[in-house]
C-alpha cells in the first residue's frame, strides 16, 4: 500500500485528520523535542521514570512533527498509538528499529502512568534516553534531505 493510500485509510477510520499545518508548528515540535533530551539527560542520575517520560515525549514530538509534514494530525483516542504508526510508514523501513522501540517505550510509559508500584529501572531510562537521541539524530538527517528548503532544525 502506497504512503497516501495509508494515510488515506487511517483519515477514513477517523485516526488522522487532514490539516495544514505550519512549519512554525513542526519547527517549535523539533525544539521541544531537543529540550526534552537535554532534560532527560539532566533527570538521569535524579529521577528514572522522569528521565523516561521525557526521552519518550521527545520521539512524541518529532513523530508529530512528521506527521504534521505530511499536513495530518492525529485525531482519535489513541493518539499516540496512531502517532507511532503514521510516522513509521512515512519514515519507512529504515527506522523500523527505531519505531518498534518507541512503541514499546509507548507501552511502558502508559503502564508506569496508571501503575505506580510498576518498576522501571535506571538501565530502561538510560536506554530510553539513548533511543530518543538516536531517533532524533536519524530523523533530523532524513528531514534536512527530504525538506532541505524548509531549515527545520534551525
Amino acid at each position: 500500500m502506497s504512503l497516501q493510500n495509508y494515510l488515506n485509510a487511517l483519515e477514513a477510520k477517523g485516526l488522522l485528520k487532514k490539516e495544514k499545518v505550519g512549519t512554525d508548528q513542526v519547527k517549535a515540535l523539533l525544539a521541544g523535542a531537543s529540550r526534552n533530551i537535554i532534560a532527560s539527560e539532566k533527570n538521569l542520575s535524579i529521577d528514572e521514570e522522569a528521565c523516561y517520560t521525557l526521552a519518550y515525549n521527545a520521539m512524541l514530538k518529532i513523530a508529530r512533527a512528521v506527521v504534521f509534514l505530511h499536513n495530518y494530525r492525529p485525531s482519535d483516542g489513541r493518539q499516540h498509538k496512531t502517532t507511532v504508526e503514521a510516522a513509521g510508514k512515512i519514515l519507512g523501513k529504515e527506522f523500523r528499529e527505531l519505531i518498534d522501540k518507541f512503541d514499546r517505550m509507548r507501552k511502558k510509559r502508559n503502564q508506569f502512568t496508571y501503575d505506580p508500584m510498576l518498576p522501571l529501572s535506571l538501565t530502561e531510562a538510560k536506554n530510553a534516553l539513548r533511543t530518543a537521541r538516536g531517533f532524533y539524530k536519524k530523523v533530523k538527517k532524513f528531514l534536512d534531505e527530504k525538506y532541505p528548503q524548509l531549515n527545520l532544525f534551525k
